[in-house]
């Protein structure tokens, strides 16, 4: 029989010093009703206190929502996640050394959710090797107080791999759906992502906890269709009715979101022509016919909104790591979902896809990038962001775009009429002598035939031969007062340095359609 329960009740159901793996993507995904719930009952002096929090990638709407509800010193002891930048306010404990803090790449915390529910040790893999992931550097751990080595470093048959290990058995999971039957067999035909909550279900039930899903609503024994099913109901323990379930932290429910319908991609609005608009459309210049791309956040994450406009977007495959393949990713409370999916994977798939080396190219951000030419994205300033996908996409697909503004901090910066106008800079440096942390080791790109591309605003930079070489600039815009003044080490500059094209400064359509077709592939091929 069905256990239905409230989401008081099920925030009840959690114990001081428990291990609690919640599941979610970027903006979708969450057991609002039950987080919200579990912080209620926390701030009500009823605990749970001390628990050790497992999240497979960040879960929230920046500042609120999601994981944001238990940033709370005293609730959690201990984090390992993959990313923390979509849960602003947990960043706060990592930095001020109040909890224990690991980070791994999103897709290792992923397959990691397979491993536990088959009790398998851990997951070996090259992804992290050379940077701060890596036993010989940082080790995954985000903070001084964190102690205790959770990746260890082999060799086998004269390879360098990693192996990270499983964390203790979990006591409960909080994981969601759209609909239940009567037996409890979720089903998912209103989300964006289907994610890796069946393999959370089968790891905590294995592992002999509570397993707590949240759907909008309840529907007749055996009514769903076998192929829609993707939990069955014996991993169930207990469900929470929740109607006014949104889809994501900003739409209600979009049915172009989980594929029940397709809508025209010219009813898509363009974005404004700002210099974050000049960047993705920069960046778009490097897209190829019949290239697999995946899209990060941030500046990245616009490229979608530039290709729909220039008609190419059924030209190329982009693809998300939460699992969305096809159609044209959202950005921002969107985050994680697309609009016209073609198919959703569950995420693990995805990443085995991403660290085989299936991507043609990626677009991803930057916040620091050093003389050496590696990327910082993780750890910076007040941040603790951790590094999500970026370090599985990044040492695996064959072009790199590392997309961001030039300088850091508040600017005024505008395009008029076909120039770049800066009349107040950044106080920020992001291109330093030496990054941070490294989260983007420039020097196994180099090994493994990556092409790598920076793109600013102004400014266009490429990995040569262990060099970061500047070979385009925005028209409008100085050499020495408005790009080399503001880099902690002074670039190589190419021979053949030229304008960025002047219809990136230009509101409109750019018109590279018409000769997209005839652009040659480029292939590289990963080590």
């Amino acid at each position: 029989m069905l256990s239905i329960i409230t989401a008081a009740e099920a925030a009840s159901l959690i114990r001081d010093a428990d291990t609690l793996i919640v599941g979610g993507n970027g903006g979708t995904g969450a057991a609002e009703a039950i987080l919200e719930a579990l912080e209620q009952r926390f701030l009500g002096g009823q605990g749970p206190h001390g628990l050790t929090l497992i999240n497979i990638t960040g879960v929230g709407a920046v500042t609120e929502k999601g994981l944001c509800h238990l940033a709370h010193e005293g609730l959690i002891a201990r984090v390992i996640g993959g990313n923390f930048g979509l849960q602003v306010p947990f960043m706060r404990l990592v930095r001020d050394e109040l909890i224990d803090a690991y980070n791994f790449p999103q897709g290792v915390m992923s397959q990691l959710c397979r491993a536990m529910a088959a009790k398998h040790p851990g997951v070996l893999t090259h992804v992290g090797l050379n940077t701060y992931m890596d036993p010989r550097q940082d080790g995954g751990r985000m903070n001084k107080r964190t102690a205790a080595a959770l990746v260890d470093l082999l060799k086998l048959h004269g390879q360098s791999w990693l192996l990270y290990r499983v964390p203790a058995p979990p006591d409960v999971a909080i994981i969601r759906g759209t609909s239940a039957d009567e037996d409890g067999y979720i089903s998912m035909e209103h989300e964006g992502t289907t994610r890796e909550d069946l393999s959370i279900a089968q790891a905590v039930h294995n592992a002999g906890g509570t397993v707590i899903c949240q759907v909008k609503r309840i529907v007749k024994r055996g009514s769903i269709h076998p192929q829609m099913v993707k939990i069955p109901g014996f991993l169930i323990d207990h469900v929470v009715l929740e109607p006014e379930q949104m889809q994501t932290y900003g739409t209600v429910y979009d049915p172009a979101r989980c594929g029940e319908t397709r809508v025209p991609v010219a009813m898509i609005t363009p974005d404004p022509l700002t210099e974050r608009r000049v960047i993705a459309r920069r960046a778009a210049f490097e897209l190829r016919p019949r290239d697999v791309v995946n899209l990060g956040v941030g500046i990245s994450a616009m490229i979608p909104n530039v290709a729909a406009e220039e008609g190419i977007s059924d030209l190329i495959t982009l693809t998300v790591e939460s699992g969305v393949v096809g159609g044209v990713p959202g950005h921002a409370r969107e985050f994680g979902t697309a609009i016209n999916p073609r198919v959703i994977l569950d995420q693990a798939y995805q990443f085995d896809f991403y660290d085989g080396g299936g991507l043609s190219c990626a677009f991803l951000s930057f916040a620091e990038v050093d003389e050496a030419g590696n990327v910082n994205v993780t750890r910076f300033g007040e941040r603790r962001d951790g590094s999500g996908g970026f370090i599985d996409i990044t040492q695996n697909a064959k072009r790199l775009i590392f997309s961001g503004t030039m300088a850091g901090g508040k600017f005024d910066i505008s395009v008029e009429n076909g120039r770049l106008a800066i009349r107040r800079d950044g106080a920020f440096r992001k291109f330093v002598p030496q990054v941070g942390q490294i989260s983007f080791s420039a020097s196994l790109a180099a090994q493994r035939g990556q092409h790598v591309s920076y793109v600013t605003e102004r400014a266009v930079f490429e990995l040569e031969n262990g060099h970061v070489t500047l070979t385009e600039i925005a028209p409008g815009v100085r050499l020495e007062e408005d790009i080399l003044a503001h880099m902690g080490f002074r670039p190589r500059i190419s021979p053949q340095l030229k304008d960025m094209d002047p219809r990136i400064f230009r509101s409109g359509p750019m018109g590279i359609a018409q000769a997209f077709n005839a652009l040659p592939a480029r292939p590289r091929r990963v080590a």
